[in-house]
């Protein structure tokens, strides 16, 4: 009988453990999230599952996770860090009035007629400023036509960052990891 007693209370120390460790990583490193809408099409699609790192820095052009309010997160891209000022003329992104491409964009610009980001300035949007607020990011859904992003909600704290994205999991098939 103490052998069996031994053996289950071993059982539950591996259990307990894998637990802790389970909670550590999402906590503190990674997290699985689902695209929910369309808005990053034709990047991402509706119900793809994804993994969240919450190491490392946030550069321009990186896809990020964070809390739009407390019952949604949302999954959009960085365009401008803070500081930046940001504008869109002839469907082509300034920063800092440097010209950038967005090779990301490319397939969706070749599907529609007429630009597929509409003109702005920093001051025409929700941020209501000439340039992007310390401390907080401006983001943009690739589906330009389709996306409540900072052109509407304004510049995202970073403290409501969950982390970054770019390898899509699930559906299987379509496993790989976004390119910027």
């Amino acid at each position: 009988m103490a052998k069996k007693d031994n053996e289950v209370l071993e059982w539950m120390k591996a259990v307990g453990i894998a637990l802790m460790v389970v909670l550590v990583v999402r906590t503190f490193l990674y997290t699985p999230i689902m695209v929910k809408g369309s808005s990053m099409n034709a990047t991402l699609q509706d119900q793809e599952r994804m993994i969240v790192s919450k190491l490392g820095d946030i550069e321009r052009f990186d896809i990020v996770v964070f809390h739009a309010n407390k019952e949604q997160d949302y999954i959009k891209r960085v365009i401008g860090l803070p500081g930046d000022k940001i504008e869109y003329k002839e469907d082509t992104l300034y920063v800092n009035g440097k010209a950038y491409d967005e090779p990301y964009l490319d397939k969706q610009k070749k599907e529609v007629a007429g630009d597929l980001t509409m003109p702005f300035t920093l001051e025409d949007t929700a941020v209501s400023q000439s340039t992007v607020p310390e401390g907080h990011l401006f983001v943009m859904g690739d589906n330009r036509r389709d996306s409540k992003d900072s052109r509407h909600i304004g510049a995202v704290p970073k403290e409501e960052v969950i982390g970054t994205t770019n390898v899509v999991f699930y559906p299987l098939k379509d496993m790989r990891i976004v390119k910027q």
